[in-house]
This record gives C-alpha cells, sequence and structure tokens, in this order.
C-alpha cells in the first residue's frame, strides 16, 4: 500500500521546515521525510550552536580584558564541559519549536528514515512506500573533507561534531579560513587555546580592506594564521602534525577541518527520479524546478552559498510554485551575508572587484572609520568601518560593513538597494542617537556631502554662500 500526498519533502532542515509549514497552512495533504532529526545543521551544528559558542567566548575574552576598563579578576578558567552544555541547552531550548509534535499540528506528517526514490513519483524510507504529485528536494550538505594525505588516520573534527567537544586543547589546529574557521578559530583562543589557522587566503570571498582589519585583530588576540596549503596530517606520539607543501609542520593536540560543504544527494538515487545532478549539487532552474518538471530542490542541496537565510528563502518560492499557479524566482537578488567574528563582517551587493569588473570607470568607492561613529568609540569598538560601493551620486552597487554590529546595520543598506529607495532616504530619516544605525546614517550623509561639494551644483552653493555671508 503507498500513502499518496499532495506534496512530500524530504529533508527536515531550515529549507525543509519552512516548506512543509507552509505546505501545511494551505491545508494540502503533505509529508516531511528526514533521517535524523527535524532542524538540520542550522539548529544542531551550525547557526545557533555557533552563535551560543561564541557569546560564551565574547564573555571570556570581556573577563579577561577588564583590567582596561577599571575591572579586575582573578584567572579567568574556562570549563569546556559547561560550555557544551550551555551550548547544547540553547540548540534544545530553540529545537522545541522545530519538534515532530509541533510539525503535526500544523498539518505535516512526519516520517523519520532515509527517503531514496523509486521512479519520479515514488520514494521509499524503510518499508514504507509514498508517492506524491509533487516532490521538493532539501536534504543540505555536509562538512566537504579534502583529500589530504593521512588525513583518514588522523582524528579530527568538523562543524558537525566541534559542539559537543568538553575538552580545551593546549594547540588547536584549524584547516581553512572561511566562516567557521575565522568563528571558531576567535572562539578557542578567547577560551585559552592556541591556535593555527591554515589556508591561502583569509576570508577569500570579502573584500581585502577586511582581510587587513580582520588579520591585525586576529592577531592582537593570538590567533596565528599560517599561509600555505596543508599537504599530508599524521600521528606523531600523541600529537597530531600537519605538514604543509613547503614543508612547514605544525603540531597540534586537536584539529579541525572547515573547508567548506558539499551537497547531500547520494542517498537520494536521483537516477530513478530522472533528476540531473551534477558535483556542486542538483540542477535547478531559476524557479528551483529540476529538470523533471514535479520535482524542486532548495537550498544547499542545489550548491552555494550556504546560509540559513536563503535556503528559507528558496522554500517558500518552491512551496509557491509547486502547489499554485504561476512561477516565481526563487533567487533572492539581494543575498546579505555576516561571518560572525568580533567585530562582525557584512556584505550584500558588489564587491568593490567585482562592481569595476562589471562598471567599469564609473564605479566609486567611499570608505566610512568606525572610529568616526560615536557609539562605536563609547564601546571601545572602534576597529572597523563601512565600505560603500557605488556610481554616480550615490547608486549603491555594494557595501561591506566590519564593526560589532555589522549584521544588523547591514539591513538598512539591503533595504534600500533592495527598493530602490536611494541613500537620501536614508539620510532624511531621523535615527536615534547614539546607536549604530546612527554610524549608518553618518557615513551616507557623509557620501553624500563629499558627492555634493565635488559636483558643479557644490561649486554654486559656495558661491551662493560666500554672497549670503
Amino acid at each position: 500500500m503507498e500513502d499518496r500526498y499532495d506534496l512530500i519533502v524530504i529533508g527536515g532542515g531550515a529549507a525543509g521546515l519552512v516548506a512543509s509549514g507552509f505546505a501545511g497552512l494551505v491545508d494540502v495533504k503533505v509529508a516531511l521525510i528526514e533521517r535524523e532529526h527535524l532542524g538540520g545543521d542550522c539548529t544542531w551544528t551550525g547557526c545557533m550552536p555557533s552563535k551560543a559558542l561564541l557569546k560564551v567566548a565574547k564573555n571570556a575574552h570581556a573577563a579577561r580584558s577588564g583590567a582596561k576598563y577599571g575591572i579586575h579578576t582573578g584567572d579567568v578558567k574556562v570549563d569546556m564541559r559547561q560550555v557544551r552544555d550551555y551550548v547544547q541547552g540553547v540548540v534544545q531550548k530553540i529545537y522545541q519549536a522545530e519538534t515532530p509534535e509541533e510539525f503535526a499540528k500544523r498539518g505535516v506528517d512526519i516520517i523519520l528514515g532515509e527517503a531514496r526514490f523509486v521512479d519520479p513519483h515514488t520514494v521509499q524510507v524503510g518499508e514504507q512506500v509514498l508517492s506524491a504529485k509533487r516532490f521538493i528536494i532539501a536534504t543540505g550538505a555536509r562538512p566537504y573533507i579534502p583529500p589530504i594525505e593521512g588525513l583518514g588516520g588522523v582524528p579530527f573534527r568538523t562543524s558537525r561534531s566541534i559542539f559537543e567537544n568538553d575538552v580545551l586543547p593546549p594547540r588547536l589546529l584549524i584547516i581553512g579560513a572561511g566562516p567557521i574557521g575565522m568563528e571558531l578559530a576567535q572562539a578557542y583562543a578567547r577560551f585559552g587555546s592556541e591556535v593555527f589557522l591554515i589556508d591561502n587566503h583569509l576570508l577569500s570571498k570579502d573584500e581585502p580592506e577586511v582581510v587587513q582589519v580582520m588579520g591585525h585583530i586576529f592577531e592582537r588576540e593570538g590567533v596565528c594564521f599560517v599561509k600555505g596549503q596543508v599537504a599530508s596530517a599524521r600521528m606523531r606520539g600523541g600529537e597530531i602534525v600537519l605538514t604543509l607543501e613547503d614543508g612547514t609542520r605544525i603540531p597540534g593536540d586537536m584539529l579541525l577541518v572547515a573547508t567548506g560543504r558539499v551537497a547531500n544527494v547520494e542517498a537520494l538515487h536521483l537516477d530513478k527520479a530522472g533528476v540531473a545532478c551534477s558535483s556542486n549539487g542538483i540542477q535547478v532552474n531559476e524557479q528551483l524546478r529540476t529538470n523533471v518538471k514535479h520535482i524542486y530542490a532548495v537550498g544547499d542541496c542545489v550548491g552555494g552559498p550556504f546560509y540559513t537565510h536563503r535556503s528559507g528563502y528558496h522554500a517558500v518560492s518552491a512551496a509557491r510554485n509547486a502547489l499554485f499557479p504561476g512561477s516565481a524566482s526563487g533567487t533572492p537578488d539581494l543575498l546579505p551575508w555576516v561571518t560572525f567574528t568580533d567585530p562582525e563582517v557584512a556584505h550584500v551587493g558588489l564587491t568593490e572587484a567585482e562592481a569595476r569588473q562589471k562598471h567599469g570607470a564609473a564605479v566609486k568607492v567611499h570608505h566610512f572609520d568606525l572610529e568616526h561613529g560615536d557609539r562605536a568609540v563609547t564601546d571601545d569598538a572602534a576597529d572597523g568601518f563601512i565600505k560603500m560601493v557605488y556610481k554616480g551620486r550615490g547608486d549603491l552597487l555594494g557595501v561591506t560593513i566590519v564593526a560589532e554590529r555589522a549584521g544588523e546595520m547591514l539591513t538598512e543598506f539591503t533595504l534600500a538597494m533592495k527598493h530602490g529607495l536611494g541613500l537620501s532616504k536614508i539620510r532624511n530619516t531621523l535615527h536615534a542617537y547614539p546607536t549604530y544605525s546612527d554610524i549608518v546614517q553618518k557615513a551616507v550623509t557623509q557620501l553624500e556631502v563629499d558627492e555634493l561639494v565635488a559636483s558643479p551644483t557644490g561649486a554654486i552653493l559656495k558661491q551662493v554662500a560666500r554672497w549670503w555671508s
């Protein structure tokens, strides 16, 4: 006997929860299949545990740094078992809104197990066979393990296991200086580990100014960035030894591999459904439809960039396209992102290099250093900047912010760019003072004043001012 549904969603991470929840709201018969537990990487091994861990690390750093403000404490000791328990407690609190029982209340049938396609309209989960008019695949991604010689014979952790760690390693080796590697490097350095961060570049997708500022901050906090590529890994006694391509050897006590992510698709038997897939993930069009008309794919399983908010956007668009007439684009025209180091690194739109490649000599850049932002100064958090890439008198093409609350500051720029509001709308909106959003207004005002003064209109205004005075 087959269980028949209007929609089957495969994968209970961020995208799958949003898609199935949407379908439940519009009263169609929907099933959500998940092989482990609802919530996916974001809840269990990504966004939530990492932000909880960073909160603890920030507190440890604040305790050690208190003397400069006149606050004197004794030795700061970090109990990693308590840290782990706090992190896992946060995860459990968030999971309470994502349990099978909660989603059953929304009209979603939860089926635990690994799904594989039998044919384009049928999947099997264990002994259970289910069919549907339409499918949304949301199986996510997993950590990518690079083909480093000897790595298989060395104990190492990834983002899927690091948040279960209850031991503070004297020396932590991290392969990969992307967002995950950067966040965890800073966290463990603040806990008290000696951290070696190994890669060819820091935050390779970000602006050069970001690398300069964050490199200085990491050096100040004791993180050792080692430029190079790991050629091999082996055990030497009780320690892990990484050897770089140039022959440099780096010993450590714990190894974290943070070298990106790869789509989870192998167990699906996509060939049985006729769904096209590449090494980057499942192939979809702008509406998130695969080459099989009634099968959609969303989130990390279609390839990067790997962000939870992108997955959620995908899920709503795909569910709408699967269940209603017409079609909606599943590709956001603007994708903001944040690396949650301290300070945070936030970006939306084009980098300067991308903008110049697309628009050539028309591109302009305006820098605003955070030392001119009063709230950043009062918070002793003036390491950072706002960089606006634009053309004309203020047509924004991209924004990068390095600041303590960069992720929150970025939203105002994203909204303005999305809806073509223009910088004058930000400048003319009264912002509470002293706040980090006020720093945004001040940066925008400075850009507009500089543009005005340099324009023919500015020359006229100068003459009028001299005449009038």
